[in-house]
């Protein structure tokens, strides 16, 4: 059991990722087992996230005057919380496909840019394509009238001198003199 520094240090700790971060999951973990816990680790670094179990109690205090307060207030059962500060998307995806495979992991709520999301906007938010290829298509579209112009604009220049090119051929331009 941990003395009243060692909580006074988590709590402080938990407070500072609190205050910086806008993306947050409130998850429940009842029954997993040590190698499902290393699992769910692992796929929530490999989208740039971080995993923390957290005592119900310390992660209220720690949560007061942050974004988060409203959805850290008042928790019951095992929590777990992930969280980053980078796309919130790749982290929804990627604990809504390991709470398919693993149905004692629940979401309980999150925070997305720092608005409150329910459940149902989680999966939501889950089935979004992510950061990298919203981008990729708006580049696409951004593109592809420049690629359009281009093409017509060489396509003038290429017709008249086919056209050019033709009548030469055909002696169809007379020299005056």
């Amino acid at each position: 059991m941990k003395n009243k520094d060692d909580k006074k240090k988590d709590i402080d700790a938990l407070r500072q990722d609190l205050a910086r971060l806008r993306n947050l999951f409130v998850t429940g973990y009842e029954k997993l087992k040590v190698g499902q816990d290393f699992e769910l680790r692992k796929v929530v670094r490999a989208v740039g996230g971080k995993y923390r179990v957290v005592k119900n109690n310390l992660v209220e205090i720690a949560s007061e005057g942050t974004l988060a307060e409203p959805i850290l207030k008042g928790l019951r059962g095992m929590t777990s919380v992930a969280y980053t500060n980078e796309d919130p998307v790749a982290l929804a995806k990627a604990l809504t496909a390991y709470a398919k495979a693993n149905p004692t992991f629940t979401f309980k709520a999150g925070l997305v840019e720092g608005r409150v999301i329910d459940i149902r906007a989680i999966q939501d938010l889950a089935t979004m394509p992510s950061k990298d290829q919203i981008f990729a298509k708006l580049l696409y579209l951004i593109n592809a009238p420049a690629q359009r112009l281009a093409t017509a604009v060489g396509a003038v220049g290429r017709n008249l001198a086919v056209v050019v090119d033709q009548g030469v051929k055909e002696n169809k331009f007379q020299a005056e003199g």
